[in-house]
């Protein structure tokens, strides 16, 4: 078994416990202030907010230290006193109490000079240019209503063992959920589920080296699992990161999701289209972490289907899984993993060639792992879906002090669709035993120190050859088979006898229920 895996599961077991409280509270006070205003703008009014609390917070607790130790004490209103610890300075214009201070004047100017708060923090900060939302004196934000966010807010301080950083992040995250919820399918293109990044996290491991997600939406993949953040805090320089998104809101969601969590990435200097504009064309990733648009028609053009990325056959116009899983694999490190989820019928699709690239991605033996996940996992979504783990190198060697074993020419195939428990009637999680079932599963196949054995229903390690077999397809419940059925050593005879008994009960008991609901009417004179 790795090293570490443990203390994750801990760390994100005591973050689901911590979760719901707070959050809660905040969002419904905030939602209620929004009005009629729409959660897609609305999104930026309170995120934008939580942002510059946060770095506020962070200010302040950095200037009370200095202020409390009597060398620093001088230094305490020096910018290169904060910069150097990694801590955003904050002219005082955007300091929250000045702001608090002024939310609810007789003359409500809150949003300009929110507004100005935001334009002077870009200007001292280079990091934050062109981030930060700038639109708070807008004449369809109600200004009072603004004000009363601002002191819902400052009910909230970002302080403790990690700076702030894991409340703010429980926060962040809890509205960033309750915002993809509100805005259906177009929540979709910046968020993907918890439960579902932190199986990909716990199976990847992407704790040393460089991470890279070409459609990373809100940093979800960087930011949401407890372990990442945990392994990035205690060995920062272990981690590089580099990420692409084209929209532009979400792309500054993803640069504010990314500061507050004290995480140094390269986003690109802009948002920009993955296949029409990549970022880091020279880039070799160490692990590639994605949720790529399902099904993507509108990803296409002609200088596009040209170039060095479809080695393994040139994808259709109508269709960008097999671009996202040749950009993934051509951005991959020689000894380079990837993680990424996709709609189930790239397991299986025979459409526009769709099934020969399939073919000789897996007789190149780059497909180390197929896992079936269960439905109604995503806010925006009821297709199912499935994650692709892919590998430059399956070959035993050592990776991340982890002896691996040798295996080339083989898959591991993980039927998870009876996992997952329904948080709502329409959403269901994944719990954290149900991602430690899975990871474990393919840690112990894929490691020395691991047993690892076919689960009949579960899980199943596959040669190539026979998955060609099968026509290279790569749904796994082609290849785990069922659950033995439990061994019933009751007859024909003796069951019947029981059945019958059990049926003669429920119907005496019937009748004298019967009986005495009708004693009961003719006692109030309604009786037959």
């Amino acid at each position: 078994m790795a090293r570490g895996r443990k203390a994750g599961s801990d760390g994100a077991r005591k973050s689901a416990k911590a979760q719901p409280s707070i959050q809660a509270t905040l969002w419904a006070a905030a939602d209620k202030l929004r009005g009629n205003m729409d959660a897609a703008e609305y999104k930026h009014v309170a995120l934008g907010l939580i942002f510059l609390k946060y770095i506020s917070d962070r200010f302040e607790e950095r200037k009370t230290q200095a202020l409390a130790d009597p060398e620093e004490a001088i230094l305490a209103d020096e910018r290169d006193l904060y910069i150097g610890d990694n801590v955003f300075w904050v002219p005082e214009s955007a300091r929250w109490d000045y702001l608090k201070a002024n939310a609810t004047s007789e003359k409500p100017t809150i949003g300009a000079l929110i507004d100005q708060a935001m334009l002077d923090l870009e200007a001292e900060n280079s990091s934050l240019k062109g981030v930060l939302t700038k639109n708070y004196a807008r004449p369809e934000l109600d200004q009072v209503k603004l004000g009363g966010v601002i002191n819902l807010f400052s009910n909230l301080t970002f302080k403790d063992a990690h700076h702030g950083q894991d409340v703010l992040g429980r926060v962040y995250e809890y509205f960033l959920g309750q915002f993809a919820i509100a805005e259906g399918k177009r929540g979709g293109q910046f968020y993907t589920a918890g439960c579902v990044v932190r199986l990909l996290v716990e199976m990847l491991q992407p704790f040393k080296g460089r991470v890279y997600d070409p459609c990373c939406g809100s940093g979800g993949m960087f930011v949401q699992s407890e372990r990442f953040v945990e392994a990035h805090n205690g060995q920062r320089n272990d981690v590089s990161i580099f990420g692409q998104e084209s929209n532009p809101t979400t792309w500054r969601l993803a640069k504010m999701n990314l500061a507050i969590r004290g995480i140094e990435a390269n986003l690109g200097p802009k948002w920009a289209d993955t296949f029409h504009e990549d970022l880091h064309p020279g880039l070799k990733a160490d692990f590639v972490l994605a949720n790529p648009p399902f099904n993507d028609s509108g990803w296409s053009s002609e200088v596009v289907r040209t170039g060095s990325r479809w080695v393994y056959g040139v994808p259709p116009a109508s269709n960008a899984n097999f671009a996202w899983v040749q950009h993934f694999i051509h951005h991959l490190a020689p000894h380079g993993t990837a993680g990424f989820v996709l709609a189930n019928g790239s397991l299986s699709s025979q459409q526009s060639g769709e099934g020969d690239i399939r073919r000789k991605i897996i007789e190149a033996d780059l497909v180390d792992c197929i896992v079936s996940l269960p439905g109604q996992l995503f806010f925006t979504t009821q297709i199912p879906v499935c994650l692709w783990f892919l590998s430059r190198d399956k070959s035993n060697g050592l990776v991340r002090d982890v002896k691996l074993r040798d295996r080339r020419g083989e898959t591991l195939f993980i039927d998870a669709r009876s996992l997952g428990s329904m948080e709502t009637r329409t959403l269901k999680v994944l719990t954290e035993a149900d991602i430690g079932r899975v990871a474990e599963t393919y840690h112990a196949w894929r490691e020395t120190g691991g047993r690892y054995a076919d689960e009949a229903g579960f899980c199943a390690s596959v040669r190539t050859e026979s998955i060609a077999a099968k026509g290279f397809v790569l749904t796994p419940g082609r290849y785990v088979g069922t659950a033995a059925a439990e061994e019933d050593d009751e007859g024909f005879a003796e069951r019947m006898g029981r059945l019958t008994a059990e049926l003669r009960g429920q119907v005496e008991e019937g009748a004298r229920l019967d009986a005495h609901i009708r004693a009961a009417l003719a006692g109030v004179g309604y009786g037959w």
